[in-house]
């Protein structure tokens, strides 16, 4: 599955040591950003489930057209976020701000795979 690649180089090395620090909102700049590792993975897991039901889901001749358009939002989502925190990826909050990042235009997405299990879904379309 496309997911589990991109979630993998998504999730870069200061991540991964984010990663290993105990999760704490309140906590250091370490346990904060772990927060917010653990949030996109949690969110990445249940939106690459929700990917998996619609593509069952889905017709055979749909299918490729899903794909595609999941691949290319994986690519954007990671493009867009990488952009809007470029200015602070020097700071030690970079993983807890690109994360939230990520969090939130994975739970967005959401609703762009929900619709194709609607009648105006995409390969509907002429």
């Amino acid at each position: 599955m496309v997911f589990g690649a991109a979630c993998g180089m998504l999730v870069g090395a200061q991540a991964h040591a984010q990663a290993g620090a105990a999760c704490n909102a309140a906590g250091t700049v370490e346990e904060t950003n772990a927060c917010a590792v653990q949030a996109f993975q949690a969110a990445d897991t249940e939106i690459a489930i929700l990917y998996g039901d619609v593509m069952r889901a889905l017709a055979a001749h749909e299918r490729p057209q899903l794909r595609q358009e999941q691949a290319a939002w994986q690519r954007e989502r990671t493009t867009r976020c990488k952009q809007a925190q470029r200015s602070s990826e020097s700071e030690p909050e970079w993983p807890r701000l690109y994360h939230e990042c990520l969090t939130a235009e994975t739970q967005a997405r959401r609703r762009g795979l929900l619709r194709w299990l609607t009648p105006d879904h995409p390969s509907a379309k002429p």
